[in-house]
């Protein structure tokens, strides 16, 4: 569903519906088809609060990222959902597997963190490293799409890599110099 202001609603048309049958053939294998309104729906959903909050550098990069993340915690959902019989299972082995307060807050923490040292990054550098790490594309093909050298690509994943760990550096995230 389009978002309601007419500025959104033409971001929306230009940088989100034309990936939308691309996007949609992706989550054919990850989910049942009966889910994939709802995966697509709630990463539109995702997508445009992001942009409420700051421009969006590469729109169908972070597309197909909220894509996968909306599926992996549609099938946590359904991991903690299941129900098991008390008789059937030994409760130590449940309170064991499911993940505690503490560790989904610090999960929440580094991901929040992640996304800021990647919106932090100069826009070539953030773009070839969506590309690279969220679309799961090549050095080769990262090259064909932007029109650049591989050698190029190679130098701003690297510059990028650098940036995101002194930016975790300077937020006290891991030690400096410690990749």
């Amino acid at each position: 569903m389009p978002p309601q202001d007419a500025e959104a609603a033409r971001w929306f048309a230009d940088h989100l519906e034309p990936h939308e049958p691309v996007l949609r053939g992706y989550l054919h294998g990850q989910v049942a088809p009966s889910e994939i309104d709802d995966v697509v729906q709630e990463t539109y959903r995702h997508l445009l609060r992001a942009r409420e909050r700051g421009p969006i550098e590469s729109p169908r990069g972070l597309l197909f990222a909220t894509a996968r993340n909306v599926v992996r915690d549609l099938h946590r959902r359904r991991m903690t959902a299941q129900t098991f019989s008390v008789t059937e299972t030994d409760v130590s082995r449940v309170l064991d597997q499911a993940p505690g307060v503490a560790e989904t807050v610090t999960r929440r923490q580094e991901a929040d963190l992640l996304a800021a040292a990647i919106q932090a990054l100069p826009p070539r550098c953030r773009e070839i490293l969506v590309l690279r790490k969220y679309e799961n594309l090549s050095h080769r093909e990262i090259a064909q799409q932007l029109g650049i050298a591989e050698h190029t690509v190679e130098a701003q994943l690297t510059k990028a890599l650098h940036r995101c760990q002194e930016f975790f550096a300077r937020q006290g995230a891991l030690p400096p110099g410690r990749p």
